[in-house]
């Protein structure tokens, strides 16, 4: 059967999406092709999802139906230039940080183009996405890609004009995320904790409080509300954070990440 799906760089976020299209079945591991030029990753990826492998990122992007840039957005020139002559007009699927689409027009003329913005929690199947469609993709492309990002998580839909913006907040934010629930088990064993315990209750407190935002519809101030009562405990650790600039800081680094988005697309 031919190559549906070519994935050209099998770095951690590729092997996140590839993962989980194989697990749901939206395609089987003999319709899939990744391309990479490091051999113990190609050994790897053909040895874990029994896909097919090469060198030549020329053999990816001959698929039929998709094809996933996962690359640096620093090699997106190099990596075009070796794909010139292509016949095939799969649906290109970009998840570059900072590359407008404007640029993937030049690099893959005459071929439907979506801008994805994946995030790490995808590799188990609870990731975020936002899509900004190309001038050329048509609803079937649409259904398409939504399909395959939905099998890594939720999905949005963004005018391209606001793709920085997601990088900002759900690309880096499962780092800002992370800090947190490091500093909040710190914080336990600071005051006495075992720090598997202290690890346990933080990482458990941080999922929790997402479920219940998500399954309540709470605005995350009136949470904040009904957990602080009059000169309680919750209320002395709420004016440090606000001593301390807690919420600028978030604030702040989404901005920060928002800003380096858009400097790589310039490049």
């Amino acid at each position: 059967m031919s190559i549906q799906l070519g994935i050209i760089g099998g770095g951690i976020m590729a092997e996140a999406i590839l993962s989980r299209l194989l697990d749901q079945k939206i395609y089987s591991a003999h319709q899939v092709l990744v391309s990479d030029p490091q051999p113990q990753r190609r050994d790897y990826l053909q040895h874990t999802y029994q896909v097919q492998v090469s060198e030549d990122n020329q053999e990816a992007a001959n698929a039929s139906e998709v094809v996933l840039l996962a690359i640096k957005p620093q090699v997106l020139d190099r990596v075009v230039a070796g794909l010139a002559g292509s016949q095939q007009k799969p649906l290109i699927i970009s998840v570059l940080a900072g590359v407008p689409i404007s640029r993937l027009d030049y690099g893959f003329p005459d071929h439907p183009i979506i801008r994805a913005m994946p995030n790490t929690p995808a590799t188990v199947g609870a990731g975020m996405t936002a899509l900004a469609l190309g001038k050329l993709v048509e609803a079937q492309h649409a259904t398409l890609a939504k399909s395959l990002f939905g099998a890594v998580g939720q999905v949005v839909e963004v005018p391209e004009s606001l793709m920085d913006a997601v990088t900002g907040l759900s690309g880096s934010g499962p780092a800002f995320v992370a800090m947190m629930v490091e500093a909040l088990a710190d914080g336990g064993v600071g005051v006495g904790l075992p720090r598997s315990i202290a690890h346990t209750l933080a990482l458990q407190t941080v999922l929790g409080t997402a479920q219940l935002l998500q399954e309540t519809g709470r605005h995350p101030a009136e949470l904040k509300d009904q957990v602080t009562s009059p000169g309680g405990t919750t209320i002395a650790g709420v004016t440090v954070l606000e001593k301390m600039s807690f919420r600028a800081a978030l604030i702040e680094a989404v901005r920060a990440a928002w800003r380096r988005a858009q400097e790589l697309g310039k490049k």
